[in-house]
């Protein structure tokens, strides 16, 4: 996380106004960037390695358009509405980092260069099965068949049986109002499939 805060401030040294008021940091620091993360607007870390959070390109993005934004005078409630789920080119036009920071590599703020600490992406989920069964048999109660239904934007439907009669498309197309709110509050992959 120090490496994170060192890029953002980094990223805000070449032309960051500063924060308009004493009660706004001028870079955040730990304990800012859990609750940024606990409000929706920073996404959680791509993964831990022991007790270390790995952070990539998007959270440097995502923290410098929200000091970015905090600087020209808008309230965190504001920034949520503008910032929550917004796409990476959204940020990066918002947040106006340099591509140097960006890429692995990029020597710390007043520091020597330091290893990439988002090298290496977290390895992808796994493909959403078909049919998942629940412990027990489930001929004798003790136990459920579940069939999941894949819906788009990382949304999976279970079924307590199997789906052999009711068209995969006409769901899906019954649950977009629901993948539509799930997606206005950032619960969803984000990518249609």
């Amino acid at each position: 996380m120090e490496q994170l805060v060192e890029r953002v401030h980094t990223a805000l040294a070449a032309e960051y106004p500063g924060a308009p008021n004493g009660r706004i940091r001028e870079v955040p620091d730990r304990r800012s960037i859990r609750w940024y993360t606990t409000i929706g607007l920073v996404d959680r870390p791509l993964g831990t390695r022991g007790r270390v959070a790995l952070y990539g390109p998007r959270h440097l993005l995502q923290l410098v358009a929200i000091k970015r934004r905090q600087a020209a005078g808008r309230t965190l409630a504001e920034i949520q509405v503008e910032l929550t789920g917004a796409s990476d080119e959204a940020l990066a036009a918002t947040a106006r980092v340099p591509d140097e920071l960006l890429s692995p590599g990029m020597p710390a703020a007043d520091g020597p260069v330091r290893a990439a600490f988002w090298k290496h992406s977290p390895a992808p989920p796994p493909a959403p099965a078909e049919l998942a069964v629940l412990p027990g048999n489930p001929s004798d109660d003790t136990g459920l068949m579940l069939t999941g239904v894949p819906l788009g934007m990382g949304v999976i439907l279970l079924v307590p049986h199997a789906l052999d009669h009711i068209d995969r498309g006409d769901l899906a197309a019954a649950a977009r109002p629901l993948l539509d709110l799930l997606a206005s509050r950032g619960l969803t992959d984000g990518r249609d499939e």
